[in-house]
């Protein structure tokens, strides 16, 4: 559990633990927006109208998240890695990694991270009996602050590699903060061997903008921002990575299930991901 059983998280962390179900939350939404279970009616009333007003947005949480479950599936069976770092993790939501990982490796260990007081207050309630998964709460936009947080540093032995998620996050992060030298101060401070899971919103180019244009227009009328960035913008982000095939591709592209479909929704190109291994 991420805090002893008697402990107040907010006499810990400062994160209050109410819980206002009248509200729309967030993380609860995307949790609805994939079939999870951790959400209210006035979630999934949101989900419903955003469906009908710019479907796009969710479209772009289901490839992400199967993209997620994919890559986490790969590598816990594949590289022998036991400890994962997801950061920004949103709610413990419909296939979690720790539940994708434990299938794999019963016992490995994940820490997740988020700043969100909703999310602080779910993943206690859900990860408490759970003694290999850990929850810190963390600025993900302020590495020092993940990289010194005491659960982060005390659950995963940072002198062996791991897998560290960012997982369409980034793209929340605005030019004025420099997310590529964020990134890069994360990929810095892996141990050699490591890989990275991570994943951000694309713009493809000039014919996509119609396409992304809504979902920007509605993130921005929620109150925060979603930078669609370019493939060179994307890739300065992974300096220092090889990338395992097929690289930096749409989320949809990267080892896909199935036989391949000859045409594809349009907003599948405008999400892109990849997995790199830091070397050394």
């Amino acid at each position: 559990m991420p805090y002893p059983p008697d402990a107040d998280v907010h006499e810990l962390t400062g994160v209050s633990t109410f819980i206002d179900t009248t509200v729309p939350s967030t993380a609860r939404v995307y949790d609805a927006a994939l079939g999870g279970k951790e959400n209210y009616e006035v979630d999934r009333q949101l989900v419903d109208k955003i469906q009908r007003l710019v479907p796009q947005v969710t479209q772009l949480c289901v490839l992400n998240r199967e993209f997620l479950v994919r890559a986490c599936r790969f590598l816990s069976r594949q590289t022998g890695i036991d400890q994962f770092l997801d950061c920004g993790s949103g709610l413990p939501t419909a296939d979690n990694v720790h539940q994708i990982v434990h299938r794999h490796n019963s016992h490995a260990r994940v820490v997740y991270t988020d700043n969100d007081p909703i999310v602080a207050a779910h993943a206690r309630a859900l990860l408490e009996d759970d003694n290999l998964t850990r929850f810190a709460v963390t600025d993900i936009f302020n590495p020092d602050d993940v990289l010194q947080e005491p659960t982060v540093i005390g659950h995963l032995n940072w002198s062996e590699p791991m897998v560290f998620l960012q997982v369409a996050t980034l793209h929340f992060c605005d030019d004025d903060r420099d997310p590529t030298a964020i990134m890069q101060r994360y990929v810095d401070a892996l141990p050699a061997g490591s890989y990275v899971v991570f994943s951000h919103a694309y713009h493809p180019g000039p014919d996509y903008r119609d396409v992304i244009a809504p979902v920007e227009e509605h993130y921005a009328t929620s109150g925060g921002n979603a930078h669609f960035r370019t493939r060179d913008e994307l890739l300065a982000m992974l300096d220092g990575l090889e990338l395992v095939e097929p690289g930096l591709v749409p989320v949809s592209e990267w080892w896909p299930v199935g036989p391949e479909q000859p045409t594809r929704s349009p907003i599948e190109h405008c999400i892109a991901g990849a997995v790199g291994y830091k070397a050394r």
